[in-house]
């Protein structure tokens, strides 16, 4: 078996994956590396996703229906969110954080405070 790291053989018990404490320290402080640059992009995007969100809907409103087009302008990314769910008439709320929306037509958003 060869070491994830360095390629170089592995000597000793079958279900070592590096050859080195080196190696295996090396591997893991690069994935976190990595992981760590992902989160912190699409955590900036969920952030400036609830900012537009809440500067749409002011400060005193719970719900408001809004056109599609200016969460686009004001660059909402559609496709970043926390989480979903699914209310019982099967509409699916999309959330970032303490707000939802929720699209009715192509052109109208349906935008809940929770």
């Amino acid at each position: 078996m060869k070491c994830k790291t360095c390629k170089k053989t592995i000597v000793g018990r079958k279900d070592r994956l590096f050859c080195s404490i080196r190696c295996k320290n090396y591997y893991h402080v690069n994935l976190r590396r990595v992981t760590s640059i992902a989160v912190k992009d699409i955590d900036k995007i969920l952030h400036r996703n609830r900012s537009i969100l809440l500067e749409i809907m002011k400060k005193n409103k719970v719900q408001l229906q809004v056109n599609r087009m200016e969460l686009e302008k004001k660059k909402f990314r559609f496709k970043y969110h926390t989480h979903t769910n699914i209310n019982s008439r099967g509409k699916t709320y999309f959330h970032v954080y303490d707000f939802a929306w929720m699209e009715f037509s192509d052109e109208k958003v349906l935008v809940v405070k929770r």
